[in-house]
């Protein structure tokens, strides 16, 4: 599995469709209906005036990503959820990326390096 911890600290940030302020750099956009979610790092969207509430840690899984293989997302949920911790996760072509509060991150690689062990 893989699970490096990225270095810093990320937020969600919402904004209108197309209004995407300068300077900042997302490491993910999501077009939703209601406008576009950002997933950017806590000083842009704060020197941008973004507002937001969630400040996570991000996790990169490094095992491959096989978009159609079933249960790596489930089981990563349920280790984490046993814990008692929330994941946003976030499957991108090469990597799943999870997005773990902020504080909890290194005990999240941890219980990810255990599930890893154990399914090995």
């Amino acid at each position: 599995m893989g699970p490096e911890l990225n270095p810093g600290r990320f937020v969600f940030a919402t904004v209108p469709h197309g209004a995407v302020p300068g300077g900042v750099t997302p490491v993910v956009t999501v077009t939703e209906g209601e406008g576009t979610t950002l997933v950017l790092p806590e000083g842009e969207a704060a020197a941008s005036g973004l507002e937001y509430d969630f400040v996570a840690g991000w996790i990169t899984l490094r095992v491959p990503s096989a978009l159609h293989a079933v249960g790596l997302t489930a089981a990563v949920a349920l280790a984490l959820t046993d814990v008692g911790m929330s994941c946003n996760v976030v499957a991108g072509y090469h990597h799943h990326h999870l997005f773990v509060p902020y504080a909890r991150a290194s005990e999240a690689v941890e219980v990810l390096r255990r599930l890893a062990a154990e399914s090995g």
